[in-house]
């Protein structure tokens, strides 16, 4: 590419950063690197009444969160500030009144319930979709319709207006996008949408496009939901004169809900009981609480690698990538036009094989931090030998202890469907020899030597071992499976083994 590629994020402070969010700074973060260029993150606060405060710092932390760093934004500022729009109000009235001069523009006196009443009216006509176009706008209150002293006077006596885009009637409006092709789109379906707000606030379309201009934007990745806007934007960057420095278009594919109909949504998550935010999240208007990606224990690292492929592959049967590696392959033309299914078993899986990754000794540090919680504690070498055994079948850190807490805490309690069907003669006779066997043995445990004692036992009590070690584990641990059991042996050695079978064998008692 000739010129330094530039992209951005822009998300609104309304609430928490929803998943698709998420995605979108993804794409646009990979992208960026993978051209070498910058990916910057700008707060588009123009809707002042929308604002939520805390949303901003929900933002940066959950980007922080799965490694996601702008080059540029309001809290690494670069030269083209500033990064939140709220404070660059001053730069859009002068292209505003550009677009009044040239012809592009119109101011709009209408009140709320005029223009209600012009709904009311096409509505009742049986228009699909009443709005304020090139034909409505005719019967309206504007400087096309009004005489134009009329139109000073009411400007000089501050009476309220917005300032409408004049979208022109009968043209074909075309988009080349680097995701869906050529868009083409008919003017007559377009409304004169507001560019200016009553307050002197701008309106998303506005300052986005000005921004963006401002900004050196060289391709703008954003989600589906702004394809039906991007006629608009084509129009303004030619009304503007920036028609040849416009940026490409990239519109994602929504993401649906599990089922695939449908957009995902926050009640969807409710529904089937997986997170769709990030972090956390209290709304500080009603109070309620969210969970988020990390509090349910999904590793950063993990959840990105899942985000990525929510409408993008590499083209190969990999799905396993470090940030690096997803740099390297990302490309536009790898992400798909049809909306990607919401898996959260997925999310589950890619959790399971960064969790397996990782050393014994960053897995013990997670245990470690919930024993805490617990009161309790254990030597770092006998945590790391416990997330050994357990790393294989935790989904998330907490499982360790939540799944491998007999390791630690006595049973107390026995599965009572695999006492009615294991528990028998042949199983007790075997642990009370086997605690004898186990009282007289003087090497410290090994799983090998429990291996190699256990099956001794067996065979001198002329006990098939097979038939019985579902027994065998559920008076050690209290369930009828797990992990391997003499890595559990080794793990407890052998006076707390020994005190376990005993404990079993009072408490069950004979078959």
């Amino acid at each position: 590419m000739s010129k330094e590629v530039r992209v951005r994020f822009a998300p609104s402070p309304t609430g928490a950063l929803h998943i698709g969010g998420v995605r979108t700074a993804l794409y646009n973060y990979l992208f960026a690197r993978k051209q070498g260029g910058k990916f910057l993150l700008r707060i588009e606060d123009t809707d002042q009444n929308r604002y939520v405060p805390g949303a901003e710092d929900y933002i940066k932390n959950s980007l922080d969160w799965i490694g996601i760093n702008p080059d540029e934004s309001p809290w690494n500022p670069g030269d083209c500030g500033p990064y939140r729009q709220s404070e660059r109000k001053s730069m859009y009235r002068e292209y505003a009144e550009y677009l009044l001069e040239k012809g592009h523009a119109y101011y709009a006196f209408d009140t709320s319930e005029e223009l209600e009443e012009m709904r009311q009216r096409l509505t009742a006509a049986r228009v699909v979709s009443p709005q304020y176009n090139s034909i409505t706008r005719t019967q309206m209150k504007n400087s096309l319709t009004l005489p134009a002293d009329e139109v000073k006077a009411r400007l000089a006596s501050g009476a309220p207006y917005v300032i409408r885009i004049k979208i022109p009637r009968k043209e074909e409006v075309r988009l080349n996008d680097m995701v869906r092709g050529w868009v083409m789109v008919h003017s007559n379906s377009l409304d004169d949408k507001v560019l200016m707000k009553s307050d002197g606030m701008p309106t998303y379309h506005l300052a986005n496009i000005v921004d963006d201009h401002l900004m050196g934007i060289t391709h703008v990745i954003r989600g589906e939901e702004w394809l039906p806007s991007a006629p608009l934007h084509v129009l303004l960057y030619r009304y503007l004169g920036w028609e040849d420095s416009m940026p490409e278009f990239a519109h994602l594919p929504l993401l649906l809900k599990p089922d695939g109909n449908g957009k995902l949504s926050k009640r969807d998550a409710e529904k089937h009981g997986f997170p769709i935010f990030p972090l956390s999240w209290k709304d500080p208007n009603s109070g309620e609480w969210v969970a988020g990606f990390k509090e349910a224990g999904y590793l950063p690292d993990a959840f990105l690698n899942f985000l990525a492929f929510l409408g993008w592959n590499p083209g190969d049967q990999r799905e396993l990538f470090s940030t690096e590696e997803l740099i390297e392959a990302f490309s536009i033309d790898r992400i798909g036009k049809s909306g990607t299914k919401f898996d959260i078993n997925k999310a589950k899986w890619y959790n399971e094989q960064y969790l397996r990754k990782k050393s014994d000794k960053e897995l013990a540090a997670y245990l470690l931090e919930d024993l805490k919680k617990e009161n309790l504690s254990v030597p770092a070498e006998k945590a790391e030998r416990i997330a050994s055994v357990m790393k294989e079948r935790a989904t998330f850190p907490k499982d360790l202890w939540s799944e491998g807490r007999f390791m630690l805490l006595a049973p107390e309690d026995f599965d009572a469907q695999v006492v009615a069907k294991k528990w028998n003669q042949e199983a007790i006779s075997l642990l009370t020899a086997y605690s004898k066997n186990l009282r007289a043995a003087e090497a410290p445990l090994t799983a090998a030597s429990a291996k190699a004692l256990l099956e001794a036992t067996a065979a001198s009590e002329g006990i098939k071992l097979g038939k019985v070690m579902q027994a065998v584990r559920l008076a050690v641990t209290g369930v009828g499976a797990g992990p391997d059991l003499m890595e559990i042996f080794e793990i407890l050695g052998s006076e707390e083994l020994i005190k376990r079978i005993e404990f079993a064998l009072n408490k069950i008692g004979t078959a």
